[in-house]
């Protein structure tokens, strides 16, 4: 059995139209969201053997943020095809993923990482997590996924969703 845990970044920041999308920081709200969200993992014992991230600024500055909560170093991989990643897109830098990787964790962009949270979820899955993620999946959000079977055989509805926290889930 293996996890996938689904981070999409923190808020980011529009203050600045000369930036390029690519380049976006933080906004002060997203920089209090995302240790949060480190911490909640942290707490729940979910640590990941590998991240996959883009390299998007917002994207590494979320890493940054969450990893500093974690209780040992975590291997990051900046994965190019993650910045304006489709469903199909994501899936198959999962599917590429090390097969030692028990907990994998992806943090990227929507509507990609949305897109693919809700059709990865099979019918196996927890009925709250699956309205919370039905309903928005916002930014710092986090999905948690069970998975059978080895990184390169996941498949669309083949996992099960187990949880769906927002950063305002947690206060």
């Amino acid at each position: 059995m293996k996890q996938l845990l689904l981070l999409r970044h923190a808020k980011s920041s529009w203050d600045d139209p000369a930036l390029a999308d690519f380049d976006r920081p933080l906004a002060p709200r997203g920089l209090k969201a995302a240790p949060l969200m480190g911490r909640e993992l942290a707490r729940r014992d979910w640590l990941p053997d590998l991240a996959l991230v883009s390299p998007a600024q917002r994207t590494r500055e979320t890493w940054r943020l969450v990893a500093a909560e974690l209780p040992a170093r975590v291997p990051v991989e900046f994965a190019e095809a993650l910045f304006e990643a489709t469903a199909a897109g994501i899936l198959a830098e999962v599917q590429q993923a090390i097969a030692s990787a028990g907990c994998l964790l992806v943090l990227g962009h929507n509507p990609g990482l949305e897109d693919f949270a809700r059709r990865l979820a099979g019918p196996r899955s927890d009925a709250g997590a699956l309205r919370r993620l039905a309903e928005k999946f916002p930014t710092g959000a986090l999905a948690r996924f069970v998975i059978d079977g080895n990184w390169a055989d996941l498949a669309f509805g083949t996992a099960r969703l187990t949880h769906c926290i927002r950063p305002k889930d947690l206060g």
